[in-house]
Order: structure tokens, then C-alpha cells, then sequence
């Protein structure tokens, strides 16, 4: 059975209406993103509603089994909420964050290919991107596992050429993971790692895109054995993003991931200041200049927080 599909989806992205589709959804071959999570479980999810646009072409040709996986995120209704107003919401939530895919890919932001949208169904397919999280990377664990929170603070860094200090590296234990042992062999160190992440940032924010929860589990480390380079950074997960214009839109995105290495991978509080100092880089100095300053306000007004509880 296929997904519904809207008409707004369908005139910005390309829909999947081939039988191979129809029939990897009977068997359960895809993976449901659900609240953030990942489940095999297909029974999670309400029965699809059946669509299946007559075409002369769709007759003629065989169609092709897709080489690539898909991920479907489905967005519940929330049952709280007026049926019309939920309605609105999770289909202007899900157009939005395709919209935003889709505009940073064409930006040359590497996110997962959006392959269709049902924003009645409140359900986005997109490209599975196959890797590790940087948080796997880093030796913080699979996910899924808890999060250890530490409450001492971090030592302050902060961006820009020449101000960051030395990378520490981590713990011969923590480094045994397949993804770094993975980059180790084809030379990539984690100061190249970072610097690679706050460049893929710098691109992301000049399109005026917050993603809204950036943490170290939502940027992914993906291998091109036939690219220019042995890896690429993938961002994922813009359920969250939106659009702003003004300096502290981005220098809380910066903060919150700057927040998630603090809490995630307590011996690597250094590897943020790489990720800032490559970000300044790319975005140059006048308009990083505003982001700079506002991100020390945050940091002071989230220290404060954290005094006060």
C-alpha cells in the first residue's frame, strides 16, 4: 500500500509511486523514525491510506527495485488538540522541514534527499543515510543508550583562528569504535572531523536555516569512497528548524551543540572550539563578528540558569 501524497508535496519534491515501494512497505523492509527514535516495528504505525494514481507510463515500464533506504518519520497527532488545529500544525510543521531540506541541499549543505512528503498524513520519506553519528564517533555511546550528564562546567573556549587550543584526544578505549577506527585508517583525525562539522554549519546558517536541535547525535559522518574527500558531514533531524535573521538565532544553535559536547563527551570539551574556529572561517569575520558576541551572552545567560536552577 502506498502513502498518501499531497499536491504541495508532490510539485516540490519528487513522490515514489512504484509498485517496489508498495511492496516494501508490506514487508516491513523500512524504518520508522518516531519522537526521535528509531523503531523496525511496523505495527507502530497506523495503516497508510491507500493512493495509487493511474498513469500510461507506470503500464509500460517495469518498475526499478530502489537502491537506496528509506527512512519514514511520522509525525503523531497530538490528542490534546483540536483535530483542525492539529491538522494545520503538523502539515505546516512537515511542509516546512522538507522546504528546509530541500533549501540546504541546493545551498551544497549534505542533509538526506527528501523523496516524498504526506503532510495530511503528517509522514516524511526521506534517503537513509548510512554512517555513524558524531556522537558514536566520539565514543559517546550507540544511540539510544542514556546520556550521562555531567554538572561541572565546561571550560570556556572560544572561536576564530589562533584562539583554539590543542584537541584533546580521547581515551584509547573510547577511541575504539567502528566509525573512528574507520576515518583513523583513511587518515582523518577529530580536529579534521570538527573543523569539517563547523564548516557544514557555517554553510547551513548562511541560507538563514536554524536547525533547532543541533546535538552530536544529529549530525551523522558518512564515507564517499568516490568523492573528493574519504568522508562528508550529514545533518539530520530538522523537525525543529525555522528561519531567523537576527545573531542569537544562531549563536543558540552554536550553543546547544556546544552543550551537547559538554554533556555527551565530557573529555572533549576543546573539540567545539575547532568546530567554531572552521565556522568563523567559512562564514568570514563580519558576519560572525555579531554571532560571536551574542553567543557569549548566551553562554552567560545559560550559566546563570544552571546556578539557579
Amino acid at each position: 500500500m502506498l502513502l498518501r501524497t499531497s499536491a504541495t508535496a508532490a510539485s516540490d519534491f519528487r513522490v515514489l509511486t512504484t509498485w517496489p515501494f508498495q511492496s516494501r512497505i508490506s514487508d516491513h523492509s523500512y524504518i520508522y523514525i518516531i519522537q526521535d527514535k528509531v523503531y523496525l516495528a511496523p505495527s507502530l504505525l497506523p495503516e497508510p491510506t491507500i493512493y495509487w494514481p493511474p498513469s500510461s507510463s507506470s503500464k509500460s515500464e517495469s518498475p526499478k527495485e530502489p537502491q537506496e533506504g528509506v527512512i519514514l518519520k511520522h509525525r503523531f497527532a497530538k490528542t490534546y488538540r483540536h483535530p483542525t488545529l492539529n491538522a494545520s500544525l503538523t502539515s505546516t510543521r512537515l511542509t516546512f522541514e522538507a522546504r528546509a531540506l530541500n533549501r540546504a541541499a541546493k545551498a551544497g549543505v549534505v542533509v538526506p534527499k527528501v523523496l516524498w512528503v504526506d503532510d495530511k498524513g503528517g509522514v516524511i520519506g526521506m534517503e537513509k543515510v548510512e554512517g555513524w553519528s558524531v556522537r558514536e564517533v566520539l565514543g559517546g555511546g550507540a544511540e539510544g543508550e542514556v546520556e550521562v550528564v555531567e554538572d561541572e562546567p565546561e571550560e570556556e573556549v572560544e572561536g576564530g583562528p589562533g584562539q583554539a587550543k590543542e584537541v584533546e584526544e580521547l581515551d584509547d578505549e573510547e577511541e575504539q569504535n567502528e566509525g573512528m577506527v574507520a576515518l583513523r585508517k583513511l587518515g582523518v583525525s577529530q580536529e579534521h572531523l570538527m573543523r569539517s562539522i563547523g564548516t557544514a554549519l557555517a554553510r547551513l546558517h548562511k541560507t538563514t536555516i536554524i536547525h533547532g536541535d543541533l546535538t552530536t547525535s544529529n549530525i551523522m559522518v558518512r564515507l564517499t569512497p568516490n568523492g573528493t574527500e574519504p568522508y562528508e558531514i550529514v545533518l539530520i533531524d530538522f523537525g525543529l528548524s525555522s528561519t531567523a535573521q537576527f545573531a542569537e538565532s544562531y549563536a543558540v544553535d552554536l550553543y546547544v551543540l556546544e552543550r551537547a559536547f559538554a554533556s555527551t563527551h565530557p573529555k572533549s570539551g576543546k573539540l567545539h572550539a575547532k568546530v567554531l574556529e572552521a565556522y568563523e572561517e567559512e562564514l568570514g569575520e563580519k558576519k560572525w563578528k555579531p554571532i560571536g558576541l551574542k553567543l557569549k551572552d548566551v553562554r552567560l545567560r545559560g550559566r546563570k540558569r544552571d546556578m539557579t536552577g
